[in-house]
């Protein structure tokens, strides 16, 4: 009788040269990850694979880095639409004058839908497997989420002033709360309430996005002190700064998710650090609109959980976050004036694992651990510029591109294979993403 072990079948199995895990295991060489009903089964020695496990997909993946997918922790996917529309201005400049007015215009569930698309086919491309939105006609950008394949958390947009998606804020916030509710049971898609920022809300309006995120128990997104003006604007009218407003309105706690967070002082870094603050660190754009620095060294330093997001394509211009996390380690290091500050290791972490925490779903994704959704990039690290190897996660964050990305699974489904998208129709998108520009660019045609 043999004592040979019978394999066992398995959905896929991957093979790459090393595995960036975000977790305490750290980087693996040789390694394979398998997977089965979308999970990871289990994370062997390549050499052992062949004894144990069979699969009719095998990827064997060559002088490349397998690493958890990356999570967007914030964005406007929609406004892929107004990319390059309104460059080079300061930020209520843009805002106030060119983003407002045209999303009055033009904003509807079509041009949500296109733009959320094109957004999440660019994503993809560039290893993202999660991505926050906050937008308008969520509803939209979760059926395209799911459509697509991608993990989403939506975090529909709650203003004062009226637009196509609703008219009052009572209205926003009812919006959010049924998109929540559409969307509770969804593998893949999670309802978030989205408040725009202090200074578009009133105390009492806010105070109701607290009540209901606690009714909810779901997160909070919101610009927060984003800009000197913003923090000047609050003194002169609510004779505090915006993160006293909301401590005094019980929005500072574990379920908010502040974005921006240029504007800060050191008993604020203790401040959020007690109430267990989740800031989302945007630093291209922040750079473009001259917004001001993050403190990412301190606030991490002080046992903050910071995430990473690209904002919105209108004032970035790309959703690439391979690009933010080598911005956001080099800025780091300058404005904290220590070459140690966010090292490549942290910055792929800030990118995966702490992305999932701040977003409250570290115990489905954001690192490669047996139990965990298979949600994966893969990334050729053999060009001649990321040569030679003594660091594979250091060549990833310094000298990789996202043209480099070869493949992405969401929940074990292969998204992207051989830099293929695999649940889009590129043409169809791109036909419609021409049609929006025409009408954005050319609003008023002979003869109409």
């Amino acid at each position: 009788m043999s004592n040979q072990l019978k394999t066992i079948w398995v959905d896929t199995i991957i093979s790459p040269e090393w595995i960036a895990t975000a977790s305490h295991q750290g980087l693996l060489t040789n390694h394979s990850v398998i997977i089965n009903d979308s999970t990871i089964l289990d994370i062997i020695p390549t050499s052992d694979v062949q004894t144990q496990y069979q699969s009719n997909d095998h990827f064997i993946l060559e002088n490349q880095i397998l690493t958890p997918g990356f999570i967007n922790t914030h964005g406007h996917a929609a406004m892929t639409l107004f990319r390059g529309f309104a460059d080079d201005l300061p930020l209520m400049t843009w805002l106030q004058e060119h983003i407002w007015p045209n999303e009055f215009k033009w904003l509807s569930s079509g041009f949500t839908t296109t733009g959320s698309e094109l957004a999440i086919a660019e994503m993809i491309k560039s290893g993202t497997t999660t991505f926050s939105d906050n937008y308008f006609f969520s509803d939209d950008v979760g059926e395209v989420a799911i459509r697509t394949g991608i993990r989403a958390q939506l975090c529909p947009t709650i203003l004062s002033m009226p637009t196509a998606w609703a008219k009052t804020t009572d209205d926003y916030l009812q919006r959010a709360i049924d998109t929540h509710h559409k969307f509770k049971d969804s593998p893949l898609v999670t309802g978030a309430l989205g408040p725009h920022s202090p200074y578009a809300l009133s105390d009492k309006d806010l105070e109701k996005v607290a009540m209901h995120s606690q009714d909810l128990d779901c997160m909070v997104q919101m610009h927060v002190h984003e800009t000197e003006d913003e923090i000047k604007d609050s003194l002169a009218q609510y004779f505090c700064r915006p993160l006293a407003r909301l401590e005094r309105v019980s929005l500072l706690n574990s379920r908010l998710q502040a974005v921006h967070m240029t504007q800060l002082t050191e008993f604020e870094v203790e401040l959020i650090a007690k109430n267990n603050v989740n800031v989302l660190h945007c630093p291209e754009s922040n750079l473009k609109l001259a917004s001001g620095f993050c403190p990412v060294n301190s606030l991490m330093q002080s046992g903050i959980t910071v995430a990473l997001g690209t904002d919105g394509a209108a004032s970035n211009n790309d959703l690439d976050m391979l690009g933010e996390m080598r911005t956001a380690s080099l800025l780091s290091k300058a404005v904290a004036q220590d070459a140690t500050a966010l090292s490549a290791e942290n910055t792929l972490k800030m990118a995966t694992i702490e992305g999932a925490k701040a977003l409250k779903i570290d115990q489905k994704t954001g690192s490669i651990e047996i139990g965990k959704a298979a949600d994966l990039c893969a990334t050729a690290l053999s060009e001649f510029a990321n040569m030679p190897i003594y660091s594979p996660i250091s060549q990833l964050i310094y000298t990789a591109t996202r043209d480099q990305i070869t493949h992405v699974w969401v929940a074990g489904k292969l998204l992207l294979n051989k830099k293929e998208l695999t649940t889009i129709d590129c043409d169809a998108l791109k036909e419609n993403v021409s049609m929006w520009h025409q009408k954005i660019r050319y609003p008023n045609p002979v003869g109409d």
